[in-house]
């Protein structure tokens, strides 16, 4: 695995849980964890379960012992460390977005493409389709539980940057991060509303602003210790995103991506609405699904919860007794689990890397019209934001 923070303790999470719970076409071994601080790097591997540390990817990517390569850096890196692993020969899973440009996913969609006919199979790290309760809201809806989707309102709100004392970090500057909101969370909903639906995104008007243009840089990177320092510096990326798609079959969907919404801290909501019915799922309360039959029987009519602990329902039975909760990490177990099936079985895994270009290809869409008064604008027509 390169990298090792937030989303390097939650992937590590899912390495080490998978095997134990799931019944794995193969053994799985923690080999190695990769950073740029030794001592931090170090840390990470004694707390997480990596049998060793290391400071240089290149090496790594080269050892005969490894088969697999976990990417969970920013995205300013994704596009070299992929394409460099799967030229080495090693199956790759990147976390999303899957890069900071289009033409960067571009590169690693078609690195990808010419690494399967060696056998090599790569896949994007969109964790929330492993939730049971949106694997199952994508099941209903390709069964036609709810008919021909008409509509679609998605929604991720956290709060974390209302405070203009928050530091500056890479995911606030562009050279790192490629976006802001847009991409770090709106990346989710933009993929969580293809997926669900079956149906591409084809068109976005939309807009983009930062709210609060400088923050404050932390002492340490001045060399001062710990502590805010009086230094501000500029923050480059969206703090929120808002904006109307277009789907394949003309159903209207409306996005939000922010980080001011405040009092939310980690509210992904998305609403799908059919012909037949309507399903709704909401993060905060991840377990559930709601469903609304609009043919049953007039006294009967509303949205119901379906309680998704079910030994029936996605990934469920492997864990507890029904009715007992899952949580946020069980994802990245599933997404272990996926993917080391894929690779033992020989099936292409999901998402894959031509889908993370397509979302790549939506955010640049936004991009393109928030640059051009929210004019519309077709996702394969738009311009590449560059980083």
């Amino acid at each position: 695995m390169i990298g090792y923070g937030f989303m390097g303790a939650a992937h590590s999470v899912g390495w080490r849980q998978a095997p134990r719970v799931f019944d794995l076409p193969d053994d799985v071994e923690m080999a190695v964890v990769v950073g740029r601080n030794a001592d931090a790097v170090a840390d990470a591997a004694a707390r997480w379960g990596w049998a060793e540390a290391a400071t240089d990817w290149r090496e790594v990517i080269a050892r005969d012992d490894i088969d697999i390569v976990d990417i969970v850096t920013p995205g300013d890196s994704h596009a070299e460390i992929a394409i460099a692993a799967l030229g080495e020969g090693k199956h790759v899973l990147c976390e999303k977005p899957l890069a900071n440009t289009v033409d960067e996913a571009e590169a690693m969609a078609e690195a990808a493409e010419r690494a399967v006919a060696d056998g090599i199979r790569s896949m994007v790290g969109f964790t929330y389709r492993r939730v049971p309760a949106v694997t199952l809201m994508h099941d209903l809806i390709a069964r036609g539980l709810i008919g021909e989707v008409r509509q679609v309102r998605a929604a991720y709100r956290q709060d974390w940057l209302v405070d203009p004392d928050v530091p500056l970090a890479w995911r606030l500057q562009k050279e790192h991060a490629g976006s802001g909101a847009l991409g770090d969370i709106g990346a989710h909903i933009i993929d969580m509303t293809q997926f669900v639906t079956g149906l591409d995104v084809t068109a976005i008007s939309g807009t983009v602003d930062t709210i609060v243009k400088q923050r404050p840089i932390l002492a340490e990177r001045a060399g001062l210790g710990g502590t805010a320092s009086h230094e501000y510096g500029e923050v480059t990326v969206d703090d929120v995103a808002v904006f109307t798609g277009r789907l394949a079959n003309g159903a209207l969907t409306s996005f939000e991506a922010t980080r001011f919404a405040t009092g939310r801290k980690n509210s992904l909501t998305i609403e799908v609405s059919g012909e037949r019915g309507a399903l709704a799922f909401d993060l905060e309360r991840l377990n559930e699904l709601r469903h609304y039959d609009r043919t049953a029987p007039a006294e009967l009519q509303g949205f119901t919860d379906i309680l998704v602990t079910e030994p029936e329902h996605p990934y469920v039975s492997a864990w507890w007794p029904a009715g007992h909760m899952l949580g946020y990490e069980h994802g990245f177990s599933h997404q272990v689990v996926d993917f080391v099936t894929a690779i033992v079985q020989g099936t292409d895994p999901d998402p894959s890397f031509a889908e993370g270009l397509r979302v790549q290809r939506v955010l640049a869409a936004v991009e393109d019209s928030a640059a051009n008064d929210s004019a519309w604008v077709r996702v394969d027509d738009a311009v590449p934001a560059r980083a």
